[in-house]
């Protein structure tokens, strides 16, 4: 088809125009190339002024211009799609793609037939969403949620269950193999046991791990068909099917009072709150939180709680799709995964209740793999480009070759961002990178824990995040070399560089009332939470109360 296209593209023709001046006969002779690509008006204006035309003759010039342009064009598409019919009939062309290569054109082209646009499922569902938790409903969806995370609950403690038997099975297993060794057994009977008690874990936790997969996807699909069901209900009043059953039943609320007091009592949380002001001739109000606490906490939701734990999850759930959003710190090491440390325990928790609204946190953690790596390869051929260009030392060679070994690995200072709507009081986690360094007392406001705590503010302003908790000694434990001195230099250093930022925060988004949490390990004494509470007023400008008395 494009052969016979060409055979007739780009075939130059004369146009011939004949007219009277007095008694003299006048010839006007134009090659034009077909197809014409310039406007019909315009041409026939330059053959006007080139030629000096008359101007009796410009309106009968165009008529002529036009018809002649649009009869050999015809004539073009006739010869075209004549040659077209003979490719057909001779089988140079395959009639069956010809058909479907129309059809798909004309469906594209044509309204009636054209195939409608797919809704966003995403966009729908949140706008949803936000209209039912911001209604009577409110309630009813907190139930559910909360009915859907007692069931995971109940498969997680069915699968520490079944763990926590296997492992004590082959706990004895592997001592009664001991007490062999060296009598009927050798060495490699010792390993070869312990290899088959290694697969055997990994099958449970791989069956256990597939089956909460496909129970959380299964939820997920249940709850988003059920809240456009219950939408499109509440429009619908007269055909209201909405179902009495989704009621959390009064015992999975129920505990014990003396117990719940215990808890509190053995780790009561300590907690000061300040209102300050920054800025210079445009002050902003802020609020200032010190709280001797677990990072976790503000992610953990209790299974048996009382009514004051699920007040902070509807707030949650308000702000879900608002300009108010929590986030949090958290301290990790270079690896994107959810393998150990806090990581394990963070992905953990997430686990326990199903996300309605964002992928699972495996699945977030995989794009940041992929978007590390593509950064890492950017830069690390950036590195090349220039090392090769400058002079060559043995320190500058010793950290390329590392970030060659190492693509996944972020550095000191980066931090990747997961989305949450099933935790306790957050939305979004900061996933913070430091190193053993941050452990040491000799930090700078120039560390890159401490610049990574401004570009994390400087998100916060960007991205509508109000409310932001942070660890203030930039460890989430305490250990032996963390001693008074060393905790007070910590704090002070948090505190005046955090003081900065939120000065910056000014020009970033005008001044914005925001919350800041400062969060100090459990295992802190009473004592130093007081003296790091005296610290605050004096760094930052706490509002002070006016007493107003009248004069008599």
């Amino acid at each position: 088809m494009k052969k016979n296209r060409e055979r007739f593209c780009n075939k130059e023709r004369e146009f011939v125009y004949k007219f009277k001046v007095g008694s003299e006969c006048l010839e006007l002779r134009v090659p034009l190339l077909f197809p014409v690509q310039e406007n019909a008006s315009h041409l026939h204006g330059r053959l006007m002024l080139l030629h000096s035309l008359p101007c009796f003759i410009e309106h009968d010039l165009k008529e002529a211009l036009s018809q002649f342009i649009e009869e050999e064009s015809l004539r073009d598409y006739d010869r075209e799609a004549e040659a077209s019919l003979d490719a057909v009939k001779s089988g140079e062309v395959d009639l069956h793609q010809l058909a479907s290569t129309w059809a798909k054109a004309y469906a594209e082209t044509t309204l009636e037939h054209a195939r409608p646009e797919e809704p966003s499922w995403d966009g729908d569902f949140a706008d949803v969403y936000h209209g039912l938790i911001h209604s009577p409903a409110s309630e009813t969806l907190l139930n559910l949620e909360h009915n859907y995370f007692v069931s995971i609950s109940e498969l997680i403690g069915q699968r520490d269950v079944e763990l926590k038997k296997l492992r004590e099975r082959q706990g004895m297993e592997m001592e009664k193999v001991m007490q062999e060794l060296g009598k009927s057994l050798t060495d490699q009977d010792v390993n070869s046991l312990a290899a088959q008690h290694f697969e055997s874990q990994q099958d449970l936790e791989n069956k256990w791990s597939n089956e909460l997969k496909q129970s959380t996807a299964i939820q997920k699909q249940e709850y988003q068909e059920w809240v456009i069901k219950l939408h499109e209900d509440l429009k619908n009043p007269n055909n209201s099917s909405l179902s009495e059953e989704i009621k959390v039943q009064p015992s999975q609320f129920r505990e014990s009072v003396e117990a719940i007091g215990r808890i509190y009592e053995e780790q009561r949380k300590l907690e000061e709150s300040f209102t300050i002001h920054l800025g210079a001739q445009l002050k902003t109000m802020h609020n200032l939180r010190l709280l001797r606490a677990d990072m976790l906490d503000f992610c953990k939701h209790k299974r048996n709680h009382r009514s004051g734990v699920k007040l902070h999850r509807l707030q949650t759930a308000l702000s879900l799709y608002s300009t108010s959003l929590c986030g949090l710190v958290l301290l990790v090491d270079n690896r994107i995964n959810s393998y150990s440390g806090i990581k394990r325990d963070f992905a953990t928790v997430c686990q326990e209740c199903t996300d309605f609204h964002f992928p699972r946190i495996e699945e977030q953690l995989e794009v940041v793999q992929q978007v590390a790596l593509y950064a890492r390869t950017q830069r690390s051929s950036k590195s090349k480009e220039a090392h090769d260009s400058g002079n060559q030392n043995g320190g500058s060679d010793d950290k390329s070759k590392n970030a060659e070994r190492n693509y996944l690995n972020i550095l000191p200072g980066e931090f990747y961002i997961t989305r949450h709507s099933n935790l306790s009081e957050i939305h979004v986690a900061f996933h913070l990178c430091v190193d053993d360094n941050v452990k040491s007392g000799n930090i700078t406001a120039r560390d890159p824990a401490i610049m990574g705590l401004r570009n994390i503010l400087k998100v916060c302003c960007t991205h509508d995040i109000t409310t932001i908790s942070l660890p203030l000694l930039l460890v989430h434990d305490m250990s032996e070399e963390m001693t008074i001195p060393w905790c007070l230099r910590r704090a002070e250093l948090v505190f005046k560089c955090v003081k900065g930022f939120m000065m910056e925060m000014a020009s970033w988004d005008g001044g914005i009332s925001r919350t800041v949490q400062f969060l100090v390990p459990q295992s802190i004494s009473e004592e130093m939470f007081y003296q790091l509470s005296n610290m605050l007023p004096q760094i930052f400008r706490v509002s002070s109360t006016l007493t107003l008395t009248s004069k008599h």
